[in-house]
């Protein structure tokens, strides 16, 4: 009886631990299902739902985002703005040589394309597969249709038509070309050194030419004031010869004028010496009694 006893013991217990594994095992599966169910997408990325591999939704915003578990999946995207630097060598339209050609590509992708770019070409070949040979190629094209010296002297106008020719060329696949940029170009020591020495000779012909402009402008102001230093000695003169006429006239009409001017300009001081020809007195003091 005993012997039975704890065997009917034994099988509760055994019961009770089965029970107990069976519980934690569905525990632990139902945690798995509900962590499944979520998904984190960081900022600056976009999530892109897959359904036994089929995209369903490819605008996931950042945060937490429901799945269903074992039949969906969420991919982060990185939709920030990217960067492409690509070195090469480029020739002009007079045959010279571009020596490390450095170009900087800034760029994101299109949301509204995100699908097509996955699907097409897959985000992870989008440098292979579109800015390799794309980004070179127009900027060696666009280099080529001009002359070295003047790549020189305008090339902040040439790597804004790369620029438009990029955008343009990448749009339709989804890629937003945001910026482009020569970062270098280098051409060989006997080519820079000409350029150099035409710069040099550009700039002291300038040089000359506003030494030579000061110049005129001098010799200009000089014959400005010389003719107005002529203009003013005739008006002087003008105005002199109107007044000896004024006076002549005036004498004409009236001979005691010319007695009136005496008074009105004597400065009230005698004469030292009055003669009447035969006697002459003589003040000592300088006046006459």
């Amino acid at each position: 009886m005993q012997k039975f006893s704890t065997q009917q013991s034994d099988e509760k217990k055994t019961g009770f631990l089965g029970k107990a594994v069976l519980v934690t095992i569905i525990a632990i599966i139902a945690l798995i299902v509900i962590f499944n169910c979520f998904s984190i997408v960081r900022e600056g990325y976009v999530g892109v739902k897959y359904r036994f591999g089929r995209i369903v939704n490819d605008s996931m915003t950042a945060g937490l985002n429901f799945k269903i578990p074992f039949i969906e999946e969420i991919q982060p995207v990185d939709i920030r703005e990217q960067i492409y630097f690509v070195s090469t060598d480029a020739y002009t339209s007079d045959t010279q040589t571009v020596d490390s050609l450095e170009l900087k590509l800034n760029y994101y992708y299109d949301g509204t394309q995100l699908s097509e770019i996955i699907r097409s070409i897959g985000v992870e070949n989008v440098e292979t597969k579109l800015l390799v040979p794309n980004v070179a190629k127009i900027a060696k094209n666009e280099i080529g249709k001009v002359k070295a010296e003047e790549l020189v002297q305008t090339r902040s106008e040439v790597q804004n038509v790369i620029f438009e020719s990029l955008k343009e060329t990448l749009a339709p696949s989804g890629i937003v070309v945001t910026a482009f940029a020569i970062e270098n170009l280098d051409f060989d020591d006997a080519f820079e050194q000409s350029i150099q020495g035409k710069v040099i000779a550009a700039q002291d012909a300038l040089k000359m030419q506003n030494k030579t402009a000061e110049r005129q402008e001098e010799a200009k102001q000089q014959v400005i004031a010389a003719q107005a230093e002529a203009d003013s000695a005739k008006i002087k003169a003008d105005a002199e010869a109107y007044a000896i006429e004024a006076v002549q006239k005036q004498l004409k009409e009236s001979p005691d004028y010319i007695e009136y001017l005496k008074v009105t300009q004597w400065d009230g001081v005698l004469p030292q010496v009055v003669s009447d020809g035969v006697n002459p007195f003589v003040a000592l003091d300088g006046t006459s009694e």
